[in-house]
């Protein structure tokens, strides 16, 4: 997935319903591609190139990488 993706301006949160923002690994070995909700701190997977948009497949995530993770969002 890429971030000029059309498919990027259908995708919102299970939870909220508002935007998301993809996230790339910053390595190719670190891990995969991820959506993030940064108003209520929750990253959602892409596995096989497929959101995993459930609510419960959402994780919560600390403050600590929250900040790191909006270092590494694309709009």
């Amino acid at each position: 997935m890429t971030p000029d993706d059309p498919l990027m301006k259908i995708l919102a949160c299970p939870l909220d319903k508002g935007p998301l923002h993809l996230l790339v690994p910053e390595d190719a070995h670190e891990g995969d591609e991820s959506l993030y909700n940064p108003r209520l701190r929750r990253r959602y997977p892409i596995v096989d190139g497929i959101p995993q948009l459930l609510p419960s497949s959402g994780e919560q995530v600390s403050e600590e990488e929250h900040e790191e993770l909006l270092r590494r969002t694309t709009p």
